[in-house]
Order: C-alpha cells, then structure tokens, then sequence
C-alpha cells in the first residue's frame, strides 16, 4: 500500500521547535544530540512494509525546503528573529542524520544523531509519519475516519450547548489520525466552538490565520545537562535565563517537570516568576500541581489571577472541563489538548515519543512528576540525576 506524502510542508510542525531551536542557534551551536523512538503500547507490530514506507516518508521529508511564503511567515512571528529565519532559508532535514529500522519482534527502532540545531527538527516530522503509517496501513481508514467524525461532532455540540465552556489550543500534531484529518479538526475547532485561542501546528496556524502556540519541551531543559559547566540541579535555572535572554520576557511560559516541579521552583525566584506570563503542567497530579504553584506566586506576592496555568497532559474534554472548573476563580487557565483532538477514533491510539538521550555524547534525562513517564538508555546516569535533584531539595528546605 503505497501511501501520499504525508508531510509537504516544514512548518508542519509544533511552534515550540522552531522557539527552542532559535535559542540553540543563537547560543549552543555547538551541542549534538541523539533522540530514540519509543512506543509505550504494547503488542504494536511494525510490519516490514510499514518500514519501508516510514523509510520512504523520511525520505520525502528529506528534500523539502522552507518557501518564501512560509519563511515571511515565521518571520511574522513576533518573537522569531529575521536572523534565524534566515539560517532557515538554508536549513533543510538530512537524511543522514535519522535511521529506521524494523525489529524482528515487530518493534520499531528509530535515531536521529546530529547536531541538535538540527536533530531536534525531526522529532514531529517523524512522529507524524509513524502515527499516518501506522493506521493507514493497520486499520479500515474509513472507518477510522467516520468515528473520528462522529466523535469531533460531538465535542462541538457540547460547546455549542455550553457543557464545555473552556478555551484550549489545538495540540495534536505528533499523534494525529492523518496529515488531512488534523486540517479538518482544527479548521472547525476554531470556526465552530468559539473557544479554540489557536494550534501548535505553525502550517495549520498559517493557513487559517490562527496563533500558533507553544514555547518550550522537555528536551530545552534536558539539553542543559549534556553541558560540562552547569551542575545537573541547576539545570532549570541556566535554561530559564537563556529563554528569558532570547525571548525579553515574550513567549514566556515555563514547563516544570522536567526534572521534577519541586526543583524548578526552587530556581523559578521572584524575578523568573514575574518574567514569564505562566507555567505549563505536563505530569503528576494536575489538581495538587496548580495549588503548588498558585501558593508559590503568593509567596513572592504575585495575583496568581495574573498568571496562566496551562494544563497538556494526556487532557481529553471531559478532565479540561473539570479542572477549568476547579482554577477558574484561582488563577488564568488554559489547555493544550492533543490526542483527543487529531485521533479521537473508536481504535486506541498510539502513545509514542522520540525523547533526547544524549548530548555531546553524555547521557540526558526527564524524570517528571509521574515517574513512569521518565526514559533514558542509562540507568547508572538516571540514579545519578535523581540523587542530584534530591541532594539539592534537602539542601534548600526551607
């Protein structure tokens, strides 16, 4: 089954690659990274002709360029600078830099190894792929597409009936059902619920005039690690002072989980809170997450009414309902939701990632709030970080 070009565009993909990347340009050029594929379902088979077409998707991917239309419009992005628009003009993805391979068992094996300016672009891409691959190939697409249909009906309904009042961005570019279905979702999402504020997907953002959202991942604060200088459990610090460097307070809201919230408060001081506009939730317990937080902006003095929660982690309509319901009155609240956006089908979804392991050959890693959720090749490596973290919460209890 031979399939369409899924990606015909680079900018189809999440804003916040394109944020982070502009900050590697201008300060770490010289990092490298090595990123690894991961599915978290079980008994997912990759057929050999999945392989060959994820290969030949890669492959495709590989001889797209940036057009002047898409590059004036990154350029029109406030905070994105004329300087990197124009490194992008040069830039294209590299074939070399990305391998994929079917496992006998049925696994899937992907890296990408290059410079990180560079490696970090193909995380979506890829992701995008494999997801299409994967269920164009796998299932009845048709019917996949008819209860993804029915189902987005619904969620517009409920807005329109005012069951769901919240607003939310449109996150669901790396595991969406098909390059064609996202376009669907997001096109009606924002001209039929009235409370869709945009999309992370900067193509999607650029053909309906929507704001594209997003400011940084896990793997901005990860890369800090792979730095000789800087000490494991400071890594959040030097990651907020380049961003805030970067970016003078615009695009300003944080991810605290990378190596657990508890340490990324103790370097989110009063000048970091009063610099970015908010935080963003991304594991553990939303509800005890949000109450940590707001306790922390009245600790430094800060209306946490001022200050936007945004909550991403796993949400369907239903717990973004319930949480906006619980913060509404405490602080400013939004929502990315991903997957129950672009692959809401009667078929469960894939749950799978491309994570940073390495940089400049040193071994990284998030741990998260949800200890589950944390993935790195070395476990040596991970028991050293998570005594690092906890060394410096015992050191500074206040």
């Amino acid at each position: 089954m031979k399939l369409q070009p899924i990606i015909i565009s680079l900018l189809d993909t999440d804003l916040y690659k394109f944020n982070m990347d502009q900050v590697i340009f201008h300060k770490h050029t010289d990092l490298c990274g090595q990123y690894f594929f991961k599915c978290r379902n079980k008994d997912v088979i990759f057929t050999k002709e999945m392989v060959q077409e994820i290969n030949e998707q890669v492959d495709h991917l590989c001889t797209l360029r940036f057009t002047k239309e898409e590059l004036d419009y990154l350029r029109s992005i406030r905070f994105i600078k004329n300087d990197y628009v124009e490194f992008l003009r040069l830039w294209h993805p590299i074939r070399d830099y990305v391998t994929v391979t079917g496992l006998d068992n049925g696994e899937l094996e992907i890296v990408v190894d290059g410079p990180l300016f560079s490696a970090m672009q193909f995380e979506i891409y890829l992701l995008e792929i494999v997801n299409e691959v994967y269920f164009r190939m796998n299932y009845d697409y048709d019917k996949l597409l008819k209860s993804a249909e029915e189902r987005l009906d619904e969620k517009i309904n409920a807005f329109k009936d005012g069951v769901y009042n919240f607003s939310f961005a449109e996150f669901g570019c790396r595991r969406r059902l098909s390059r064609e279905w996202e376009d669907v979702v997001v096109k009606r999402l924002a001209a039929e619920t009235g409370k869709c504020v945009g999309t992370s997907n900067v193509y999607l953002a650029m053909k309906y005039n929507l704001t594209p959202i997003g400011t940084y991942a896990h793997e901005y604060v990860q890369m800090y690690q792979g730095i000789d200088k800087i000490p494991l459990a400071y890594t959040n610090k030097y990651a907020m002072r380049d961003w805030f460097e970067e970016y003078d307070g615009d695009n300003g809201t944080a991810l605290t989980d990378t190596i657990t919230t508890d340490l990324f408060l103790k370097d989110f001081t009063r000048s970091m809170v009063n610099n970015y506009t908010g935080v963003r939730h991304d594991s553990g317990d939303p509800y005890a997450w949000g109450e940590k937080i707001i306790a922390h902006y009245k600790k430094y003095g800060v209306d946490p009414k001022t200050k936007l929660l945004l909550f991403s982690d796993s949400l369907d309509f239903d717990r973004a309902q319930a949480l906006y319901n619980y913060f509404k009155d405490k602080t400013k609240v939004s929502f990315g939701i991903g997957t129950f956006c672009s692959n809401d089908t009667c078929e469960n979804a894939l749950n799978i990632v491309i994570k940073l392991q390495y940089v400049n050959g040193r071994p990284v890693a998030k741990l998260s709030d949800t200890p589950s959720k944390a993935m790195c090749k070395d476990e040596a490596y991970l028991d050293y970080l998570k005594r690092s973290v906890e060394f410096r919460l015992d050191r500074e209890k206040e």
